[in-house]
């Protein structure tokens, strides 16, 4: 028996609860892992909620680090002893050990650690479908990127300044300029002192961007779209404030044109050649120094109540892990 989060209800931080569970043996195509550490993110809260709906009772967490104890049948590309990292599907990582899927596993090099590994996952291989394949930025432009000094923000940050972009980034606190600035973000806005739209629109002389980036959601979606520049794109990846609301196609036609996705990592990485790229490219940007891994935060598994309380009420920066 292990220990593991689980819920049978949707709704607040006090229905994760710390309980046994048997792992057992993988069946063909999976791996046992067991845990160094677990990655805490905001699609956690929507699971936990219900927004995103899954069948009750059920595990939480996408991300983690640790060690393969057994593989099943037909697995190939990782074996008992080595050291893996995943962001990935089913949830399920809150816990000390899992059975799971071993198609999501990559192996992690030794110049990472699993604390390391365990904070960046999601939120590193999101920056590098975000700016490599999504809306792929090749160095000099400008664009807006919510939430700037987040676990996804601070790791932004750091890539753009590593590919020449220019980057404005939204952020509620003085605090929270003064850390997004010093991983490399250009321009701050502090949107409770000011009109982020207006000031985007200084700092480009009316010209607007080609991109934004945008994990905020409702409170933040139509301001979004008049930061654009006609053409230009928006990427709605999350919905922190509450889902977007249903709006008219108009909407994007009588701003110039723009066009709009809503991509999930999981699309990005469902094949392995992808998922391969996309990691080595993320374990070679932190290797070599270019993007340093803000894990600001710890709970031990059991407090992970507490740990989601933090996040939901923005009192996190940087990257939060969870240690079994």
């Amino acid at each position: 028996m292990v220990k593991a989060i689980r819920m049978f209800r949707t709704g607040g931080p006090e229905v994760m609860e710390y309980v046994d569970v048997d792992v057992g043996d993988p069946g063909p195509g999976e791996a046992r892992v067991r845990h160094a550490a677990c990655g805490l993110n905001y699609i956690d809260v929507y699971f936990r909620t219900g927004t995103y709906p899954q069948p009750l009772p059920a595990g939480l967490g996408m991300e983690g680090a640790g060690v393969v104890e057994a593989v099943g049948e037909g697995v190939t590309h990782v074996k008992p002893g080595d050291r893996v990292a995943y962001a990935a599907r089913p949830p399920g990582a809150y816990a000390e050990a899992r059975v799971m899927p071993a198609a999501g596993l990559v192996k992690l090099p030794d110049a990472i650690s699993f604390e390391t590994a365990a904070a960046m996952m999601l939120q590193g291989l999101t920056v590098q479908y975000l700016f490599r394949r999504t809306f792929p930025l090749r160095g000099g432009e400008t664009i807006l990127f919510h939430a700037a000094a987040g676990g996804v923000g601070l790791i932004a940050c750091q890539w753009a300044r590593a590919l020449g972009v220019t980057m404005i980034g939204t952020v509620g606190s003085d605090e929270k300029a003064a850390l997004a600035k010093a991983h490399g973000c250009t321009h701050t806005i502090n949107y409770n002192k000011e009109n982020f739209v207006e000031r985007v629109k200084e700092l480009t002389n009316g010209k607007g961007v080609p991109v934004v980036y945008d994990s905020i959601g409702k409170d933040t979606f139509l301001g979004s779209l008049d930061c654009l520049e006609p053409l230009g794109m928006m990427v709605s990846f999350g919905s922190a404030s509450g889902p977007v609301p249903p709006f008219s196609l108009n909407e994007l036609a009588s701003r110039g044109s723009l066009f709009i996705t809503r991509p999930s990592i999981f699309n990005y990485t469902a094949r392995r050649d992808d998922l391969d790229n996309m990691a080595a490219e993320l374990f070679g940007m932190v290797a070599g120094k270019k993007i340093n891994i803000e894990v600001n935060q710890r709970y031990a598994l059991k407090d992970v109540a507490q740990a989601h309380s933090d996040l939901e009420a923005r009192k996190t920066t940087g990257s939060t892990i969870l240690i079994p």
